[in-house]
Parts: structure tokens; sequence; C-alpha cells
């Protein structure tokens, strides 16, 4: 099973209808998306072909109400924390405005993978069992690089994707 992995959308359309395709093209069976949407239409954006989404909110999803309401609209699910299981990996999806507490969730095994966002900064790290995935942002407004991941379960083979 193939999962693609966004942050940090920031309301960049253009990203997102990038994403959306190559998550469609490379069979993408769901997509996680790790916060800082920002409007309710970048999550309208997000559509790929039988694809299930799932998302948290992140620190500048001021219309959270809004995204709710959009989110139970399309079938998706947001919350400000996922806890989840795919292919028999056990998967902890936040936005990560704390290290402490992503550091902690890493550091106490409960989960086979950590999707986090926030930083803007891609990244993969091994912390015990555990892996942790950092998309970057695919908003590209403070690196300018736009980026994404793709997953395979169950072996967690993480490739980066850039938009």
């Amino acid at each position: 099973m193939r999962i693609g992995i966004i942050s940090d959308t920031h309301d960049n359309l253009e990203a997102v209808r990038r994403a959306t395709r190559i998550f469609a093209e490379r069979g993408v069976h769901t997509v996680l998306h790790a916060g800082d949407w920002c409007a309710p239409f970048t999550m309208r954006a997000l559509v790929v072909d039988r694809c299930k989404v799932i998302g948290v909110y992140g620190n500048v999803d001021g219309e959270r109400s809004m995204l709710k309401k959009t989110a139970e609209e399309m079938g998706y699910s947001i919350e400000d924390f996922q806890s989840i299981e795919l292919e028999g990996v056990k998967i902890a999806l936040l936005h990560g405005t704390i290290e402490a507490i992503v550091d902690g969730l890493a550091r106490s095994g409960l989960y086979n993978l950590i999707v986090r966002g926030h930083t803007h900064k891609f990244e993969v790290k091994k912390v015990g069992n555990t892996v942790l995935i950092n998309p970057g942002e695919a908003c590209g407004y403070l690196s300018g690089r736009r980026t994404a991941a793709i997953v395979d379960l169950p072996d967690i083979y993480v490739e980066v994707v850039e938009l």
C-alpha cells in the first residue's frame, strides 16, 4: 500500500494540485495531511481519486470549524491528533508544534511511524524502532522547495517528492 504525505500547504493551490496529480499517478491509497492547510478551499483542492484523506490541524489553521465542516462534507477526517493503522503499521499523525511531544511520542515506541509537519523541513529519521517523517513544506514559501512524500507500507520505504 502506498500513502501520500503532505504538510504545510498554506493555501498554495498550485502545489496541492501538483501533489494530487503525483499521488494519483503513483497509486496512492491514503493521503495524510500534517496540518497548516489554512483555508477550507485548500482542503477542497486535495482530491485524489478513490483516496481516503486523513488530516490534522496546524498552528495557523484558524478556520477550524469550517475545515471540520468541509472535511465532513468530503468524507475526510480532521482532528488535532490522529492514531491510525494501515497494513499493520501503527501511525501517529500530528502537526508537531511542540518538539518535546514529538520526541516523547517517537521515544515511546507506541508507533511504527510518526508523521509530523510544522518545521517546513523534509526529514526522515529513526528513533528506536519508530520512523519519523516530516514531508517538508508543500507551499515552498520558507525554503523555496515544495515537497511531499510517498511511503510504501508495510516496509515504510520513504520517497521525497518534489512538487
